[in-house]
């Protein structure tokens, strides 16, 4: 059979991906929704975002994990993006989040081209799609209409997916937000870029369950790499890639990371320990005998899904005027 070349293989992507739009039917976001009222909406937020990304890379996996952050509290809403003493972005889990300027940046473009017309929930959904663009991974279309929320509330973080839940946590945080297996673990491979402090996984290395020893589902080759980047005792804010395989690169290496027991936390290494996950990660790496999953084309199309949990739309809400504050 006649293998496909690259630009037929990013063809196929990207046909593959325009079907994603049926996801967000009945959902209130909708492709085009700025078609007539900021034309150039995209390409505003396209430019931030790249210009941010060219001067800081680590921009990029953090406006992703934003966009997470925000749409697991209480919708994607753009309430993350609000300042207080008490607000979201004060919460444990928000404290080394990154690339709130950005945000602030492409709405005050935003708001020079289309005074009040865009909301920053908006934004945030495309920086995060255009954040995987600059890393070398394939984009989805962003259904927008969201409007910004009024509440931000750092006790909501609560139920914020975690850096040592078990797989049975994992799938139950999802599955509250409408999220299946498949989304958790196409989601979790957002951690193909970005870093991890050694503060949240350390405890793996040295004394795993009070065993004064480390997690033994570690590769033992990968064990003296992480140790020497985070000495017992050592700083733990020091930040160590997730996915040393490729980094600053989007791709699935992340999978063969878990494979090869070399998932940095310990919530990533449990999606190959735990037989209901490990099905999906042999699925996104081809493995023989199972229906392959496209990376690519399934984080787009679980983004969508994720990008719709609770939005706010019509009437709801209001569009700021600054990101980080209601009007």
């Amino acid at each position: 059979m006649e293998a496909l070349s690259p630009n037929r293989k990013h063809t196929l992507l990207v046909v593959l991906l325009a079907t994603l739009i049926t996801l967000a039917v009945g959902q209130g976001t909708r492709l085009g929704f700025y078609r007539t009222s900021c034309p150039r909406v995209e390409s505003i937020v396209q430019s931030a975002v790249q210009s941010a990304i060219r001067s800081n890379p680590a921009m990029a996996p953090g406006l992703l994990r934003m966009f997470f952050h925000d749409c697991f509290v209480n919708g994607c809403d753009a309430s993350i993006l609000l300042d207080g003493s008490s607000s979201e972005k004060t919460a444990a889990p928000n404290s080394l989040l990154r690339g709130f300027e950005v945000i602030d940046a492409a709405k005050t473009q935003l708001e020079t081209a289309c005074h009040g017309v865009v909301s920053c929930a908006d934004i945030l959904a495309l920086a995060a799609r255009d954040s995987v663009v600059q890393t070398g991974g394939t984009g989805w279309p962003v259904p927008l209409g969201r409007r910004d929320g009024l509440v931000s509330r750092a006790a909501d973080t609560a139920n914020l997916p975690a850096f040592n839940d078990p797989v049975g946590v994992q799938v139950r945080k999802f599955t509250d937000k409408g999220l299946n297996t498949q989304d958790l673990v196409a989601l979790s491979g957002a951690h193909t870029i970005g870093t991890a402090a050694c503060a949240l996984f350390s405890y793996r290395l040295y004394n795993y369950n009070n065993t004064n020893g480390p997690d033994p589902t570690i590769d033992p080759a990968f064990l003296p790499m992480l140790r020497n980047l985070c000495p017992n005792g050592g700083d733990g804010s020091r930040r160590v890639d997730l996915d040393p395989a490729s980094v600053g690169r989007f791709d699935n290496s992340y999978y063969a990371n878990l494979r090869n027991r070399r998932g940095v936390l310990e919530s990533d290494a449990a999606l190959w320990n735990d037989p209901t996950t490990q099905r999906f990660v042999n699925r996104f790496l081809g493995v023989r005998g199972l229906l392959g999953l496209t990376f690519n084309v399934e984080f787009g199309r679980s983004m969508i899904k994720m990008g719709n949990i609770q939005v706010k739309t019509g009437t709801q809400g209001e569009i700021r005027r600054v990101c980080t504050a209601t009007n």
